[in-house]
């Protein structure tokens, strides 16, 4: 029986993480049926069927699980291996990424204290910035985004959990104006339009059941940081689109309602990427690791 290869255990890895096909394909530079070939091949080679495929989604099956979970710890600790053998002494130096805000605020509670008590020789520069920049005339070892907005030729870590965009309002806009009970409702609210980073605006995407929507929202109020469209709602100016942990505190708090939840699946994870062609340095290498590990 053909072993797996390494590669093949990585991009199974990345499936089982991402939950996508498609995803993992577009982090790797690697065509969609090419990654169902080798995931296919791979399962042949063991025996089983790693992961349950609809059109629709993706998931482990529980023997897929359990080998996984074995197969991960193994590869972590070749990656450790291999970083530490390639320099030969504590991690050090400078480590340069971009980030909006919504992620650089992730990694400052989630990430980055176990990663610099990890390296205390890595100096971490976090930049935030909301456009999509080129991070290396920026002078930047990688850049973090929402996997689906990450340019196809770079190499892309997906890390964190499943994120969830979803409308809110006040309850003083909401007793003005009514709650959505339907996507195309959203037609006859004021809302709060997104500025994406290339200049266009953002047709609010939702699904249900397979019921797929993208509407191109109304409303007179334009903005391009998620910051500023959380207090316009708070405000009571109307319904802004926005990530579900952004305002997860004027939710709890009452201060903004949630909107077409079960409209609003949880699809999106930060991405990692960094240039192919450009050899990873020891910090950008070790951060990768502790990402995929966290």
């Amino acid at each position: 029986m053909d072993k797996p290869s390494l590669q093949e255990w990585r991009i199974a890895l990345a499936i089982a993480s991402s939950a996508s096909f498609r995803s993992t394909a577009r982090a790797m530079g690697i065509a969609p049926s090419t990654i169902s070939h080798i995931v296919s091949g791979l399962e042949r080679k063991l025996g089983r069927r790693l992961f349950n495929r609809t059109t629709r989604s993706v998931a482990l099956t529980p023997e897929g699980e359990a080998l996984l979970a074995r197969v991960a710890p193994l590869i972590a600790q070749l990656d450790d291996a291999v970083t530490m053998s390639e320099v030969g002494e504590p991690i050090s130096g400078d480590l340069r990424i971009n980030a909006p805000l919504s992620a650089a605020s992730y990694l400052l509670v989630e990430i980055v204290p176990a990663f610099l008590a990890r390296y205390p020789g890595i100096d971490l520069d976090l930049r935030h910035e909301e456009r999509m920049i080129d991070i290396v005339a920026e002078g930047c070892d990688a850049g973090i985004r929402l996997g689906r907005t990450v340019p196809g030729d770079m190499i892309g870590v997906p890390f964190g959990d499943p994120l969830r965009f979803l409308p809110v309002a006040s309850p003083a806009y909401l007793d003005a104006h009514g709650k959505p009970l339907h996507p195309r409702d959203l037609l006859q609210h004021r809302c709060i339009r997104t500025r994406l980073p290339r200049g266009e605006r953002y047709a609010w995407e939702f699904v249900c059941d397979g019921d797929e929507h993208a509407i191109d929202v109304p409303g007179s109020l334009t903005l391009d940081r998620m910051t500023l469209m959380i207090e316009a709602a708070v405000a009571g100016m109307g319904i802004a689109f926005v990530l579900e942990q952004a305002v997860a505190q004027q939710i709890a708090d009452g201060s903004l309602c949630a909107l077409l939840r079960e409209w609003c699946p949880a699809d999106e994870r930060y991405m990692l990427y960094y240039p192919g062609r450009r050899h990873v340095l020891p910090p950008l290498r070790a951060f990768i690791d502790h990402l995929r590990h966290h």
